[in-house]
């Protein structure tokens, strides 16, 4: 693994780098808040004097957020970055190049090489995705949700909780696997990151369903207010008999809308949704189903080694 070791320090470096950028950005953001308001000059009523340490407080105040927007990257690019190190340079490359074949005439057996190249990595990728996930949500509740991004979109839902484990340890799973299975380097690297492509989009149209969502139902012109932060899941009618129909079925602007209504016995509106405490079971129950994966990618993984090599 020594011949490795750059690309594991990366893989370390990078998210104590992004920490220590967060907490930088953070500290100088509420120093500036705090010289601000010790100046006695208001964003509201400028006063004369005031215009550059105005401009001055109003320019520093994105730090912290646009530093976040970078760490978020920084994490949905994490994943794809470990399976295809683990893809190319740790399995297939050893594969293609007959390396692999020196280890194995010192009493080490297939199964071992394997489990060996897959050690370091897990536990370097476990490490720093999980603390970089944490100072993410930790960023987030220090710039608020007041003009961010909402939690069940991409770049805040794929960046924090637990979600982003999963997909890093899936995909070092899933390298490894297209290493063994593909044998050549640039090969298996391609193949991997199309299949994090695959992983996300396939996630991304499912996640909705991985949790019962919540229903409001009420009549047409009532004041019915959505709930704040909810996602909306699907919105229809509901007729006397409880039946579920498409909101197409009648559309408000329609001149025949309220005739429609009443030929289709329409009684309420609903909207099925998941409110903002779905956070944590939507993220445990794709977390447990990504670590299923890994676990299956392991094993198979394992099973071609021994089919190929004893």
């Amino acid at each position: 693994m020594a011949q490795h070791r750059w690309v594991l320090w990366i893989m370390g470096v990078l998210p104590v780098l992004a920490i220590v950028s967060l907490v930088g950005a953070w500290l100088w953001t509420e120093h500036v808040s705090d010289a601000f308001a010790a100046s006695g000059c208001s964003v509201v009523h400028t006063t004369p004097g005031c215009v550059d340490t105005v401009d001055e407080y109003l320019g520093r105040q994105p730090w912290l957020r646009e530093t976040l927007d970078w760490s978020r990257l920084l994490m949905m690019a994490l994943p794809a970055f470990v399976g295809i190190f683990v893809a190319g340079p740790v399995i297939a490359r050893e594969l293609e190049s007959g390396t692999y074949k020196l280890a194995w005439t010192q009493s080490v057996t297939p199964a071992r090489w394997l489990a060996a190249k897959l050690a370091v990595p897990t536990v370097v990728t476990l490490a720093s995705v999980s603390v970089l996930s944490a100072a993410n949500g930790w960023a987030r509740t220090r710039v608020g949700t007041e003009g961010d991004l909402l939690w069940h979109e991409r770049e805040v839902y794929g960046s924090i909780g637990t979600a982003p484990v999963g997909y890093a340890l899936c995909m070092l799973a899933l390298g490894a696997l297209a290493g063994l299975l593909l044998r050549r380097t640039l090969t298996a690297m391609v193949v991997t990151l199309i299949g994090y492509g695959a992983l996300v989009a396939a996630f991304n149209s499912v996640r909705n369903s991985l949790w019962p969502t919540l229903t409001d139902t009420f009549e047409r012109g009532s004041h019915y207010r959505f709930p704040d932060g909810a996602i909306n899941v699907g919105t229809g009618w509901l007729t006397d008999s409880g039946q579920r129909l498409p909101h197409s079925t009648c559309l408000e602007w329609a001149p025949d809308f309220k005739q429609c209504l009443t030929e289709k016995d329409i009684a309420l509106r609903y909207f099925d949704y998941h409110p903002a405490s779905h956070f944590w079971p939507l993220q445990l129950v794709e977390t447990g189903i990504l670590l299923a994966l890994a676990a299956l990618a392991v094993a198979l993984a394992f099973r071609v080694l021994r089919r190929h090599h004893g």
